[in-house]
């Protein structure tokens, strides 16, 4: 299928898909695909909103006034490359809103024509017609736009029945061509014509008269059997009348001196731009070049591309002067294997010249060339090597656009370089460049493609590049984002595919004029470096490209295959600063809080406890349970204030001192080598009991506490009969300090012995007291003696210590 007929098709498929979604579903368009189904006949199953239909590359051979009635809002019908033989267009009569109809590539001999007024591509081209197919019903298709059409003969009567109609497009895909009337092309009112050739035509009086036909000519097959030397007026080459400034010929087989004839031809007619597509020339070169006219011609541009040669000898230095001494602003020569290129030796008005694809080497530039007028300078696709030489020659010149991309260019610190000041885009990618090419590089430059070759870094004494907008620095081994303080106006940079694993904070800080940054598929590290590049793309409005499917992490090895918008950094482990405060203020409260509790509730009060009873238990745990029974040496040991020692030397121990034992009181049992409080704890461990006289004065000392404390530790080795608590005198709770929490629970569970008032219930307070003490002296094997042991010290705010000693003699 012809390139039209696709675009056709496809620009009629998207304005369906377009529609489809802004209309109810009633109205919704559908498109039927019945492609290479080998249908022998149209399906009778079609849905009725079908408004295209593709029954193309099938095995249909006829159609039927009902194929298509169901089918009423049908609008896109495509049968090409199918066997039908015979076509009566009424067949679509119900398909009032048809707008495209294909049948070419069938073998269709018969049309009968009926007017469908709303249709504007019919395409009949390739089929076996004996002449052109248009009837003067075909007249009355006036919204017809592109029309094709075949036949073994053309004359001027076919042509003369739509003469009428402004048609866009006319296609002539002819199978074969036994006969031409010489004018028949030119009756017909067209903007474009293209005719596919077929073989053993007569190529000249087609080429003639299309010349003449429309404004855009195309030429497709055009070879050797084209009767080239049969045509008789081939000599004359000169043509009146001409309308086509755009002649394209694609698909040309021809020897050189047939290809030298048509370029010619064409230069003398209203051609302004002439394009030759995959040519294929050879045989020998006869024709004098030096004989080639260049006056009087319209010509303005002129493109050969995809050059084949049959032959290894060429005089290339005259073919190439040819081309560059034809007076035309622009020459494109690509894809030829050109190994080099000849200028005149004086200037030429050339503004674009594009020699892509070839083999050109530094030897282009070693001859001076004169082309003051150049513009636009493309050699991408070669084999040049210096990009020095390329500078001299562009700074004779008035160059604005340079492509040097795909080629073997380096550049060595110590070369001069010289550019223009009118250059502002350069293409250098896909070259072997490393970081000092931007020692290389016009001040002028305002967009730069340095994409695929060896850049590590961007030089920072580059000072000059202050016209640059657009950078592009893709594919190649940058491990930062280059800073922006040398290039003020960067408004778009691509530094995809590179090894940047940690953005750097100085492009955020001079990059502030950056609109557009593709960063993506770089081996990002997302650790806390990366945080500021990830919140650029939250508060940048979309200016990440690709963001964020081309964002991924590739360290750590836990967070690779991330995507950086789903990778969350807190702002408490990534900031130093916020972190030193916090932990400072942490201190600061929990310093506040420990003084608060030193205050508060005495801690180093029980501080000094812990380490003491620290000392003991290890001093305990070294020693057996036969051991401490053998070190208990005290009957009782009884801890009190010295304001209540009256009633313990005149009431406690006397009543003690009534059982079978004889108790004497002994004063000074601290040993004076040891601290008060080791004193404290020996004396606790060597005695079976130990009683506690409780009263206000007791809560008040800080030395009775200790005692409270280490007697109380003392259970974890003894029964809970161990401690014996007398209650003197009334203590009110609230007047308990807070750091008697033991002794304040023992209060509220009245865990205690008190002392009546009435003294006629004193016996039965000794009664309990002793039933408390429950001490088995039967297992005494000597005489104990019982001790009292009075302790005053200064510290001890007045504690007194008694104890009743039991070591046996």
């Amino acid at each position: 299928m012809t390139l039209i007929r696709s675009i056709y098709v496809f620009c009629s498929i998207v304005m369906s898909v377009l529609g489809y979604v802004s209309k109810p579903p009633e109205d919704r368009e559908l498109t039927t695909n019945c492609y290479n189904m080998s249908l022998r006949k149209v399906p009778a199953d079609l849905t009725p909103t079908t408004t295209t239909l593709d029954l193309s590359y099938n095995l249909l051979s006829q159609l039927q006034s009902s194929d298509f009635r169901s089918v009423s809002k049908l609008k896109v019908l495509i049968l090409c490359h199918n066997r039908i033989q015979e076509l009566d267009i009424k067949t679509f009569e119900f398909n009032r809103e048809l707008r495209y109809l294909d049948l070419s590539y069938n073998r269709l001999k018969i049309v009968t024509w009926y007017s469908l007024a709303g249709l504007r591509h019919l395409d009949l081209s390739f089929n076996d017609f004996d002449s052109v197919p248009i009837h003067e019903e075909a007249g009355n298709m006036s919204h017809l736009e592109i029309l094709g059409l075949s036949g073994a003969k053309i004359r001027k009567s076919d042509f003369q029945k739509i003469a009428h109609l402004h048609l866009n497009t006319v296609f002539l895909g002819l199978r074969s061509l036994s006969y031409y009337e010489e004018g028949s092309l030119p009756i017909l009112n067209t903007t474009k014509l293209h005719i596919v050739l077929p073989m053993n035509t007569n190529f000249w009086v087609l080429l003639r008269d299309g010349i003449k036909t429309s404004k855009i000519l195309e030429m497709t097959n055009i070879d050797g059997k084209s009767q080239f030397s049969s045509y008789e007026t081939q000599q004359n080459l000169t043509l009146a009348n001409s309308k086509t400034s755009i002649l394209l010929l694609n698909k040309v087989d021809l020897l050189w001196d047939d290809l030298l004839l048509i370029f010619q031809f064409v230069w003398h007619t209203s051609v302004e731009c002439f394009q030759v597509q995959h040519v294929t020339f050879g045989g020998k070169v006869y024709l004098d070049h030096n004989s080639f006219d260049y006056s009087n011609t319209a010509m303005r541009t002129i493109k050969l591309e995809h050059i084949q040669f049959r032959i290894f000898y060429i005089p290339q230095e005259r073919v190439y002067l040819l081309f560059t001494k034809m007076d035309i602003e622009n020459l494109t020569i690509s894809d030829a294997q050109m190994p080099h290129m000849r200028f005149p030796n004086y200037p030429t008005r050339f503004k674009h010249l594009n020699f892509a694809d070839n083999i050109l080497t530094d030897d282009l530039f070693k001859q001076p060339i004169q082309l003051p007028h150049l513009k636009t300078l493309i050699l991408k696709g070669n084999k040049l090597e210096t990009l020095s030489l390329v500078s001299f020659f562009a700074n004779n010149t008035s160059l604005k656009h340079l492509d040097l991309s795909q080629n073997l260019l380096q550049y060595e610190n110590d070369e001069n370089c010289f550019w223009p000041e009118t250059l502002i885009t350069m293409n250098l990618s896909s070259n072997k460049f490393a970081d000092s090419v931007f020692r290389c590089l016009p001040r002028s430059i305002q967009i730069l493609d340095l994409n695929n070759n060896k850049i590590q870094t961007v030089p920072k004494e580059i000072i000059h590049l202050k016209s640059l907008r657009e950078l592009n620095l893709a594919f190649n081994f940058l491990t930062d984002l280059p800073g922006c303080s040398h290039f003020r106006k960067l408004s778009i940079l691509n530094i995809e595919m590179n090894l940047i694993l940690s953005p750097s904070l100085d492009f955020f800080q001079s990059c502030q004029e950056v609109k557009t940054l593709n960063a993506g598929r770089n081996p990002f590290r997302c650790t806390c470096e990366l945080r500021d590049f990830i919140h650029l793309e939250k508060y940048s409005q979309g200016m990440m490209i690709g963001w964020s499917d081309s964002y991924i992490c590739e360290y750590p090895l836990n967070l690779k295959g991330t995507r950086l918008k789903d990778v969350h950094l807190p702002e408490l482990s990534c900031n130093t600063a916020l972190l030193i405060v916090t932990i400072v203020v942490i201190m600061l409260v929990l310093g506040t809080a420990m003084a608060f509790c030193c205050l508060y509730f005495d801690l180093p009060w029980y501080l000094r406890m812990l380490g003491q009873w620290t000392q003991t238990l290890q001093r305990i745990r070294k020693t057996t349970q036969e051991q401490l029974k053998r070190n208990v040496q005290f009957y009782v040991f009884i801890s009190y204030n010295k304001h209540d020692s009256t009633w313990v030397k005149h009431e406690l121990i006397p009543n003690l001192e009534k059982e079978e034992n004889l108790i004497c009181l002994h004063e000074g049992n601290f040993d004076p080598g040891k601290s008060i409080t080791e004193n404290i704890m020996n004396c606790i461990e060597k005695s079976c009991k130990s009683i506690f006289v409780l009263s206000p004065n007791f809560v008040q000392s800080e030395w009775c506490h200790y005692e409270l404390y280490f007697a109380h530790q003392n259970l974890f080795h003894e029964n809970s009969n161990y401690i014996i608590f007398i209650l003197l005198e009334p203590i009110p709770l609230y007047c308990i300090p807070t750091r008697y929490p033991r002794l304040k629970a023992l209060m509220e569970k009245k865990a205690y012995l008190e002392w009546p008032k009435d003294r006629r219930k004193c016996g039965l307070f000794w009664a309990k007291l002793r039933a408390s003490i429950n001490v088995n002296l039967l297992e005494t094997r000597e005489m104990c003696e019982l001790q009292t042991f009075v302790e005053l010290n200064e510290e001890s705010q007045g504690s007194v210590i008694s104890l009743i000693r039991t070591d046996c003699l």
